[in-house]
């Protein structure tokens, strides 16, 4: 069972990586603000840790995504199909 307290953290390296891939596949601009968060889920049909992206561009609003995964289990195959192509 997961702890709900556990203040472990993302490993830094699986962050940058996640965050480059994701400005790569979206070709989001330079000024945009990429922020990554891991959430614990004790829902049914939930998975247990979770990832949302959440991108800000000066003057193009938010924009957000969820992978049902922590940050450091992301790939390439996850951001795929979220960019519609």
């Amino acid at each position: 069972m997961l702890n709900m307290f556990d203040n472990s953290r993302p490993n830094p390296d699986a962050i940058t990586r996640v965050k480059a891939q994701f400005t790569e596949a979206f070709e989001l601009p330079e000024d945009t603000m990429l922020s990554l968060a891991e959430l614990r889920c004790h829902e049914p049909d939930c998975p247990p840790i979770g990832t949302v992206i959440v991108a800000r561009a000066q003057g193009s609003g938010m924009r957000e995504w969820r992978i049902g995964k922590p940050i450091a289990e992301i790939t390439e195959a996850d951001i795929a199909p979220l960019t519609g192509d």
